[in-house]
């Protein structure tokens, strides 16, 4: 059986061959007693097929294992045959072992615990991560509704010394310039490898192609979006000149219902039922916004002024994801500087002609009252600030929600200073428009995170039901245990 017998005789073998095969009941009790077939096993040679056949086998596992330390051939032998009991295998063996390495249950056990201390941890350190930006976009929220309301009544009150719209616009539209120094800023005191503004600038200009802000791509990807930026607060403007501040800021609101519609016309995104019935409910608001004020000539030309520049600022938002896709934090300050700069050569233009053709006319730079319009231009830019560059520390919705609170800010503001009358058909289209703002903030995955939800409180409730039934039987087993007689009442 693979055992080769040396030339020095047959029957040494054979001896060896029935001393290995004696029953236990009539082995030998020392070792000294089988010492010289033990010395014999010294010349035997395995065969390297066996060695391979035994290889994973207990017993050479066992034999080649350099942790127990044997080295002598006949605790190899007595490890192999099993003579006098001695199974490393045993229980005995394993309790030895045990003490070098812990047990499978106490390993598990031991996994089981740093696992749990790594999901704890990682569990703290979201929720942390969580709350840093609930309160960060707590103070974005704030910072977005009190800008935008508060630019908004600057604008009313710089309009009754100083009725120029269009040069208010030109005006604050310059303050863009300052998009990309402060950004720049924040990267030197920020970002660990710091970077030369030529070096940034380059890096950021690769947003307008390969070339870089070349001509060609300045009067082609800048300039439509600057005429589109004009008109969207120039019309916003001129708005307010014509009706109060509350239905202006809360027909604004409707741009988001026609940034789905544009959306999904142009750039063919997902069709959901529930932006469908915003859109409906923001359309269904300017009707009824109208309405409240009897269609005069004077609220119509207002309302329809805020639409138009909802619209523009819709169209702005939608082709620029069209022709220029997403931008990065620099390459977006860039661009809104990129846009001043556009301003400042080609629309300067326009208010000097508004300015000789009496149209939008002041008497002396002294009656200009730069107080208010520096203030408007400075709440502007920062509202446009918080509203680019905010979801960096905070959630997109958080900042949407800022421009919905605006409004009931400027109700109020408008209610104390009696120029606003609010009747029900007001109120309800407020309701309207702010419920069809708010519907268009659901994400996109809002369905499937409701059925989700329904199915985790259906599963709950079916495992709660089980529970209290078991508790009603066990309750109403031990009542009748409790008023049932004894068997023992009945044989005395």
């Amino acid at each position: 059986m693979g055992i080769r017998e040396f030339p020095n005789g047959t029957t040494r073998g054979k001896t060896i061959a029935i001393g290995m095969r004696r029953s236990p009941d009539v082995s030998p009790r020392r070792l000294s007693d089988i010492s010289p077939q033990l010395r014999q096993l010294k010349y035997l040679v395995v065969d390297e097929a066996i060695k391979e056949d035994l290889k994973w086998s207990r017993s050479m596992e066992d034999l080649t294992s350099a942790t127990v330390g044997l080295t002598s051939i006949e605790e190899r032998i007595l490890r192999i045959t099993g003579y006098y009991g001695y199974q490393p295998w045993a229980a005995s063996y394993k309790n030895e072992r045990s003490h070098d390495s812990p047990a499978p249950a106490e390993a598990q056990a031991q996994a089981g615990m740093e696992a749990g201390g790594r999901r704890s941890r990682c569990c703290w350190t979201c929720s942390v991560t969580q709350l840093k930006k609930i309160f960060w976009g707590v103070l974005v929220v704030l910072g977005v509704c009190s800008s935008w309301s508060g630019s908004t009544q600057l604008a009313k009150l710089t309009f009754k010394k100083f009725d120029v719209p269009f040069t208010l616009t030109w005006f604050a539209t310059n303050w863009n310039f300052l998009f990309f120094p402060l950004y720049y800023i924040g990267h030197v005191c920020k970002s660990a490898e710091k970077q030369s503004p030529q070096q940034k600038y380059r890096e950021c200009c690769r947003f307008f192609g390969d070339n870089g802000l070349t001509l060609k791509a300045f009067f082609t990807k800048a300039a439509p979006f600057g005429v589109l930026w004009t008109l969207t607060n120039y019309l916003y403007l001129h708005a307010i000149k014509k009706i109060n501040t509350t239905d202006v800021s809360v027909l604004f609101c409707c741009n988001k219902a026609f940034v789905f519609l544009l959306s999904w016309i142009i750039l063919r995104d997902r069709f959901m039922g529930v932006r469908i019935v915003a859109a409906i409910l923001a359309i269904a608001g300017i009707v009824m916004m109208t309405y409240a004020d009897g269609f005069h000539s004077h609220s119509v030309i207002g309302i329809a002024l805020v639409v138009g520049s909802a619209s523009t600022s819709a169209l702005y938002k939608v082709l620029f994801k069209l022709l220029l896709g997403s931008a990065k934090f620099g390459e977006a300050a860039l661009f809104l500087s990129v846009l001043a700069v556009f301003n400042i050569l080609f629309v300067t233009c326009i208010p000097v002609i508004l300015y000789f053709t009496n149209v939008e006319y002041w008497s002396s730079f002294d009656a200009i009252p730069w107080g208010s319009i520096c203030g408007f231009s400075v709440l502007l830019l920062t509202f446009n600030i918080l509203l680019n560059f905010g979801i960096a520390i905070t959630y997109p919705t958080l900042i949407s929600l800022g421009i919905v609170l605006s409004v009931p800010v400027n109700a109020v503001i408008d209610h104390y200073s009696r120029d606003i009358e609010f009747n029900s058909v007001r109120v309800i289209a407020l309701v309207i428009i702010g419920l069809g703002f708010l519907l268009l903030l659901l994400p996109e995955e809002w369905d499937e995170w409701l059925i989700k939800l329904l199915t985790r409180l259906k599963e709950r409730k079916k495992e709660e039901i089980p529970e209290g039934n078991g508790d009603i039987i066990s309750g109403l087993q031990n009542k009748s245990r409790r008023t049932r007689p004894s068997m023992s009442s009945f044989t005395h």
